[in-house]
């Protein structure tokens, strides 16, 4: 590792150790105070929103609704009303009743009154024995104090509790004391005492009261004699929004209109929802209401504690750990993995922190995510300007060193003058200026040679040390695709050549088993460098070649791969070899039997017959000809030069078919064309490509038995996108023996099945058929069964003006 990577590590270290105590100090000083407040509290809001469970049944609330005060008269009402509602719901046996209306002073009674108000609510209540009236605390002007009701209800009643809610900084009732007094008196809350009443005999209900005690010191230090104590705070678990909850109007139940038995077991509170009377809070499952009735919150606190749920606030600690953690976890990937790996996982942790804060408070848990996630949110950003100011700051240096350099290539002269013409510039300008410069002289010089690369002919790779291709021409992607390998960049070199088969050693280059990872060895360089001939899957002759790249340094950087198709090489050497042979067999051969006739026809004891002798030298001169002339038409079907017109094919098979007519004749052979009534545009050689329908029909005459039929047939083919038109030539000859079918148009191929005469013949026609037609954007195409006859069938390209 070189010094100055050695540098920039040490720096990036430096940096991410400092942002980490920055960033773990902060969450544990949020988390130390237990949360963030309002971020913390509009979580924990929607939390309960979205953890809404079920009304129990057995909590009614008798509500002194809009409608009961309609029916019964402005408030307040007289307590004989009450009075009476209580004896019915007395006679009815709930559990416990919660009458939630304040009696802090003795009813004002007309002259003419028959009855006491207070006397006869105060004998209802004592006849019930199951009624909980509240109190509150007042402010005299020396502190609190409690407010009770009348001396005469509060002795009838079963219990008193307080109805005090704990109302946080923004305003939210989102807690309650359990147990609030002062000078060693103590009341339970309102639902509590209701729960108390209702609870089995054998409860014992100070055992069983939920919530947070305050510490110690605070107890003691509350126990002042004018000091209102309060503990046991409670989180409430809300169980739903206004009218969650089973509401009976009060009218309804003291008219009897409510079956006794409705109220039998149940708990029932008894107070006001009316608007602009009832005394409403703001909750955190408050909607579009805004508010929800003290009854109806009351209703919660007792439903929740006869279900023994409440909700825990994890003491500081445990919100230091819980914050600390996925901070932690996120920094260390910042350190370890790429930029986009850690903006991933900071917004994995992030819905992690919510979703886990979220299934912590269905479980009766509280656990503040919001320190972690405000340390979430800015680590990235923050992390990532770092290393960004690191960065540019390292790049400015390096380019002015790199400014400093001279240009490998030419610059144009208004870009020279443009830089000589600027004038005094700051440290930062100075930075952006080589930067810029720099900038245009790596994309001058990546252009240059990308100009470069992808101008070269062969398929050219450019690679990493290990062989991970990083550059490719189009040259190579085009190869490469053609031998079922579309994606080049980024694949390992050895494994493109894996489907290629290993090049023959014809020296002593490999002294092992030839591998394609050799490319990418120094010790093979110098057999690289000269190439290695192989043969791709399609056949084609190609030669590899390897070098490889330093860096200024002379380190090694890379390697260069090259792939020349030698193809038309080697085909060219062959097509050599083959006229070679052609030349001194071939056309050797009938040469030779002219001059040996030549020397028998001097000696008159071996001299032939005058008209043998003129026979034989004229059917040697034949064939000669006839290959002089094979070989010529089919050097003109391999060259540039062909002579295109627009005619009817039928003509054409017809020129054909005419002129091979004197041979069918000689073997009593028929040639029957089947052409329909219409036209066959083609643009064609018409020299060519007669030739190309008499090579066809001169072979299925030689290569037919006597009295036999030749059918010739035309079509035409429109398809969707473009027309053709298909020639059918059929014989009922010797046919080609399958074995022999592959090699049909294969230079100097001659094939012959036992039951077939000998006939003279190069080899070449065929070559020059296929040729033709090839060259005429066709196709050829045929179906032989030995001993039944062969049918060829041309299709080419029809023109339409």
């Amino acid at each position: 590792m070189t010094a100055d990577k050695i540098k920039i590590k040490r720096l990036a270290f430096h940096e991410w150790l400092f942002i980490s105590l920055f960033l773990l100090l902060l969450t544990a000083g949020l988390a130390w105070m237990n949360g963030l407040g309002r971020l913390d509290q509009t979580l924990y809001d929607r939390f309960m929103q979205a953890n809404s469970h079920p009304a129990r049944d057995d909590i009614i609330i008798v509500a002194i609704d809009d409608y009961s005060l309609a029916e019964l008269g402005k408030w307040p009402w007289p307590r004989l009303r009450h009075a009476e509602l209580i004896k019915q719901l007395t006679a009815a046996k709930p559990r416990a009743i919660g009458l939630d209306i304040l009696f802090a002073e003795s009813e004002n009674l007309p002259s003419d009154a028959l009855q006491n108000g207070d006397t006869s609510l105060a004998a209802a209540l004592a006849a019930s024995n199951v009624v909980v009236l509240p109190l509150v605390s007042e402010s005299a002007g020396k502190g609190l104090s409690p407010a009770r009701p009348v001396p005469l209800l509060a002795d009838a009643a079963r219990l008193l509790g307080h109805i005090h809610l704990e109302l946080d900084k923004d305003g939210v009732a989102r807690s309650v004391f359990l147990r609030e007094g002062m000078s060693g008196e103590w009341w339970p809350h309102f639902a509590l005492a209701m729960r108390d009443i209702g609870a089995a005999p054998e409860v014992r209900p100070d055992q069983s009261i939920p919530g947070a005690r305050l510490p110690e010191t605070a107890r003691l230090a509350a126990a002042a004699p004018d000091a209102w104590q309060r503990d046991y705070q409670m989180y409430i678990p809300y169980y739903g929004s206004s009218g969650h909850f089973t509401s009976i109007p009060y009218v309804a139940v003291l008219r009897g209109e409510v079956a006794p038995e409705f109220f039998r077991n149940k708990y029932v509170l008894v107070g006001s929802t009316a608007i602009g009377m009832a005394d409403s809070f703001t909750t955190p499952v408050s909607t579009n209401e805004g508010a929800i009735s003290g009854i109806e919150i009351n209703a919660n606190i007792l439903a929740s504690l006869l279900d023994g749920r409440a909700i825990l606030f994890a003491p500081a600690w445990q919100t230091i750990l819980y914050s600390l953690l996925p901070v932690a976890l996120a920094l260390l990937t910042y350190l370890l993995f790429s930029p986009r790996i850690g903006l991933i996982v900071t917004a994995a942790l992030i819905g992690t922190m919510l979703a886990s804060s979220y299934v912590a408070m269905l479980c009766g848990y509280w656990l503040p995510p919001a320190a972690a996630l405000v340390a979430l949110m800015i680590a990235y950003p923050l992390w990532s300007w770092r290393r960004l100011e690191a960065a540019i700051r390292y790049l400015g240096e390096e380019f002015i060193l790199l400014d400093q350099e001279p240009h490998l290539l030419p610059e144009l002269s208004a870009e020279i003058d443009a830089q000589a013409a600027k004038p005094i510039q700051d440290t930062l300008e100075q930075h952006i200026d080589a930067m810029r410069t720099a900038a245009r002289r790596v994309r001058d010089l990546r252009q240059f040679i990308s100009d470069n690369v992808n101008s070269l002919p062969d398929a050219t790779l450019v690679t990493t040390v290990d062989g991970n291709v990083l550059l490719c021409n189009p040259a190579a992607m085009l190869y490469f695709a053609s031998i079922g390998y579309p994606k080049v960049q980024d694949a390992m070199l050895p494994y493109l050549f894996a489907k290629m088969n290993a090049p023959q050693a014809t020296d002593d280059m490999f002294n092992t088993s030839f591998s394609w990872w050799n490319l990418l060895d120094m010790q093979h360089t110098a057999s690289m460098a000269k190439g290695i001939e192989i043969v791709d899957p399609k056949g084609r002759d190609l030669l590899v070649k390897s070098a490889p790249c330093y860096s200024g340094s002379r380190e090694l950087t890379g390697w260069i791969v090259s792939i020349v198709d030698i193809s038309p090489i080697r085909s060219a050497e062959r097509s050599r070899d083959e006229t070679l042979h052609f030349i001194s067999h071939d056309m050797r051969a009938p040469q030779a039997s002219i001059l040996a006739l030549l020397e028998l026809q001097q000696d008159p004891q071996t001299a032939l017959p005058q008209a043998e002798f003129l026979a034989r030298i004229e059917k040697a001169s034949r064939i000669t000809l006839g290959l002089a002339d094979n070989f010529v038409q089919l050097a003109r079907a391999e060259s540039q030069d062909y002579r295109l017109e627009d005619m009817d094919f039928h003509d054409v098979l017809l020129d054909a078919s005419d002129e091979m007519w004197g041979l069918a004749k000689d073997k009593n052979i028929r040639i029957v064309t089947k052409i329909p009534d219409g036209d066959y545009p083609v643009r064609v050689d018409r020299g060519l490509m007669t030739r190309v329908l008499t090579n066809l029909l001169s072979n299925a005459i030689k290569y037919s038995p006597r009295d036999t039929t030749i059918s010739c047939s035309l079509c035409y083919e429109a398809g969707i996108a473009d027309a053709h038109v298909i020639c059918v030539i059929s014989d009922q000859g010797y046919g080609i023996a399958r074995a022999d079918q592959s090699r049909l148009f294969q230079r100097f191929q001659r094939f012959k099945i036992n039951e077939q005469p000998k006939n003279d013949g190069v080899g070449l026609g065929m070559v020059f058929v296929k040729t033709v037609i090839e060259r005429h954007h066709g196709q050829i195409d045929f179906s032989s069964i030995p001993n039944e006859g062969t049918t060829f069938q041309i299709k080419l390209p029809a023109f339409s003006v």
